[in-house]
């Protein structure tokens, strides 16, 4: 089985739906000609085509409602926003039309619609090219959120994004494209050539959206976690000399729900990471659904390890990145309760 990084593992995943149905467009800023800025999508125009795979102007409203009108038709649109922290101007379009169009039309029309970002933070990109915006999708009903952790999830659950016949917003970690991440900055970081999670089948195959992933087993505590981060919590479990639990989300919408509870009733504590800001970020809703179906066996209060309120900072990212060593100290705490 071949070795990938994340980016040729959606670079592999985009070019299989390309060759398996005509009715698969992709499109975007820089998608075909210069093949991505992260190179995601390099080589796809060449072999496919330009009707196939095309470039659009700087407009992400424009994007999005080009794919919801290709979707009503019946195709099937992968549309690229270059970076996640410009798909603002798209949210009209993705709210009000592709997360609406099923139910408005009683299933008459879907939107079957796969937005692809580079989302987060770790390669000094500041305040406007660092954004974790999944807490805004994972309110609307309608839309699924993705946010992969590894080459072998990213190119399954993008498969399977494509296939899903309602739209679906795909965050790529980009500090995770080309390398797995400890949450460490200045430590080495080794080939995914040598990270189990690094091999990728070259042919066809899909992870379901809607299930979580336990990739560390414990008994001590859960946490709960999903994208960049999920390479932070398996660090901090090692090095905090708990027996902690590491539950990769995948999905964020849907959401699976029973592997949180089965968890979290084994451990009888919680942590819920990631990146984005504290206040209404994911987090909260996880935390709120564990005290909602947890109550009774909870020894401690859930705690959140988070980003700060404040715009992604530049000169101190890594002050703002919510690494290991705050994550052991949310163990800690929490193991102390």
């Amino acid at each position: 089985m071949p070795s990938m990084n994340m980016v040729q593992a959606l670079n592999s995943a985009i070019d299989l739906m390309l060759s398996r149905d005509p009715d698969v467009l992709v499109f975007g800023q820089d998608v075909g000609y210069f093949g991505g800025v992260f190179r995601v999508t390099d080589g796809l125009q060449q072999k496919y085509g330009r009707r196939r795979v095309f470039d659009t102007p700087i407009a992400e409203g424009g994007i999005v409602g080009v794919a919801v009108g290709m979707a009503a038709y019946g195709l099937r649109p992968v549309a690229e926003i270059q970076f996640a922290d410009y798909i603002y101007p798209a949210t009209d379009q993705l709210i009000s039309e592709a997360a609406r169009l099923r139910y408005r039309s009683g299933s008459e029309f879907t939107a079957p619609i796969t937005v692809r970002t580079p989302s987060g933070g770790g390669i000094s990109g500041g305040q406007t090219h660092s954004q974790s915006p999944e807490a805004i999708f994972a309110h609307v009903c309608g839309l699924k959120t993705v946010i992969p952790s590894n080459p072998y999830d990213a190119k399954g659950m993008l498969i399977s994004a494509i296939e899903d016949d309602d739209p679906v917003i795909f965050l790529e970690p980009k500090r995770l494209y080309n390398g797995p991440f400890d949450g460490y900055h200045d430590r080495p970081v080794t080939a995914w050539a040598n990270h189990p999670l690094g091999e990728v089948p070259s042919d066809y195959y899909t992870v379901p959206l809607g299930r979580a992933a336990i990739l560390r087993e414990g008994s001590d505590l859960t946490i709960i976690t999903y994208g960049t981060t999920v390479h932070v919590a398996l660090t901090a479990a090692a090095e905090s000399g708990v027996d902690a639990e590491v539950i990769d989300l995948r999905t964020l919408v849907p959401l699976d729900l029973d592997t949180i509870v089965t968890s979290v009733e084994k451990t009888g504590r919680c942590v819920a990471l990631h990146e984005a800001t504290r206040t209404c970020g994911f987090g909260a809703e996880l935390a709120a659904l564990v005290q909602e179906s947890c109550f009774y066996k909870l020894q401690a209060p859930v705690v959140r390890v988070t980003g700060w309120d404040t715009p992604y900072p530049h000169a101190l990212e890594w002050e703002y990145f919510p690494g290991p060593q705050r994550v052991i100290e949310a163990i800690r705490r929490v193991m102390e309760e």
